[in-house]
């Protein structure tokens, strides 16, 4: 068997356009999917797909690590953010194949499973660009938080935290108390709550005055208090917080998540599958994980493919707890994929078909071609640059 053709295929979701990877190989009617989506950084990633697709056309795809080590090693130049992703789309696919050619879902070739369904949760509003990243009232984050776990969701995720200075005084910190309140107070304690800082506190001070003062709202975790590059930051907050610190989105391959491992900077980890380098480094990155006590919780804010092989990895991995999945970014989110990964009473089910257990409606897909993606520009006051 041999990969013939490695392809992309956009589809403009609004905030970010989905970039599906398409490995089409010479066996009648076999091919894989995979997703390869970063948002503001889509040409480079369709480009780096094409730049590393040359070293595998004409290999065999069921030699995924192999193929995987081609990819990441054979050009001088190591590989960002862009490249990563690319890798990771192809990577994905080529599970995709591999599972349709013996017939058995992903998961059945990560070891089987470990659990009988899987459990995830939501933003407000859906994931909508303006219910994430736009609301800022607490009346509005009670009702889309009722919203939510109406649906059947037992966790949800929000941002309550402002754009912030390194060092600022209480006033911000009292603005997102207000909002988590808000939300706890509208969904009772049955509900997961986690809230997503995006990394706003420069400081590790800043961000544990956010700790201290949701700590009475009982948050499953805080993500991202700090930015990634500085990971001691991120270790400081984790060894004086008492809410669950996660991190780890922003950081590709396994050497990247080194660090975090040996200073213990976080409890959970959240590699994205789309970015990390696919299915199988995910999974190496969770084995470290285990190894120093830490759960595994992806990050995906992604489309439909990436949900898919999200899923797979939850099915067969044991310290994962929690897998994000954005259910209605676009109201057309579910028109472009043929998918067995709905969300029913917050839980999706182990999935039955072969491979990743997606097919694209490739017709409607092209019906969302690319568009530049609606640009977030954040300042402070006094007119510098804030981080998004």
């Amino acid at each position: 068997m041999k990969i013939t053709r490695v392809s992309t295929l956009v589809v403009h979701a609004r905030m970010r356009n989905w970039v599906f990877v398409k490995v089409e190989t010479d066996q009648d009617g076999l091919y894989g999917w995979g997703e390869a989506t970063l948002e503001w950084k889509t040409k480079g990633v369709v480009g780096a797909v094409e730049d590393v697709s040359r070293l595998i056309i004409g290999e065999d795809p069921r030699r995924i690590e192999h193929l995987y080590q081609m990819m990441t090693r054979q050009y001088f130049w190591r590989a960002g953010i862009e490249g990563m992703t690319a890798m990771s789309g192809i990577e994905q696919a080529l599970w995709d194949i591999k599972g349709k050619w013996l017939n058995v879902p992903v998961y059945e070739l990560l070891g089987g499973r470990v659990r009988d369904r899987i459990r995830v949760y939501n933003h407000l509003g859906g994931g909508t660009m303006e219910h994430m990243y736009e609301t800022t009232d607490p009346d509005l984050f009670a009702e889309r938080a009722l919203m939510v776990k109406e649906q059947g969701y037992t966790a949800l995720k929000f941002m309550a935290v402002p754009r912030t200075e390194p060092v600022e005084g209480m006033r911000p910190v009292r603005y997102a108390e207000r909002l988590v309140r808000a939300v706890r107070d509208a969904v009772g304690d049955d509900v997961d709550l986690m809230v997503d800082l995006h990394a706003r506190c420069a400081s590790p001070a800043m961000a544990l005055r956010y700790c201290r003062a949701f700590e009475p709202y009982g948050l499953l975790f805080f993500e991202e208090p700090c930015p990634s590059e500085d990971i001691e930051a991120t270790a400081q907050v984790t060894r004086a917080s008492n809410i669950p610190i996660a991190t780890g989105e922003r950081l590709v391959g396994r050497h990247q998540f080194r660090e975090v491992f040996e200073r213990r900077a976080c409890h959970i980890i959240q590699p994205d599958l789309s970015h990390c380098g696919g299915l199988w480094e995910a999974r190496k990155i969770a084995a470290i994980a285990e190894t120093y006590s830490m759960a595994v919780a992806p990050h995906n804010p992604n489309g439909p493919i990436a949900t898919a092989a999200a899923i797979h990895f939850a099915a067969a991995t044991p310290n994962w707890v929690i897998q994000e999945a954005i259910s209605n970014d676009v109201p057309w989110r579910y028109d472009v994929v043929d998918s067995e990964h709905q969300v029913r009473d917050g839980y999706i089910a182990i999935p039955s078909r072969p491979g990743l257990g997606v097919e694209v409606n490739e017709g409607e897909a092209a019906r969302h071609p690319w568009q530049p993606e609606l640009v977030q520009r954040y300042f402070h006051p006094d007119g510098s640059v804030a981080d998004w």
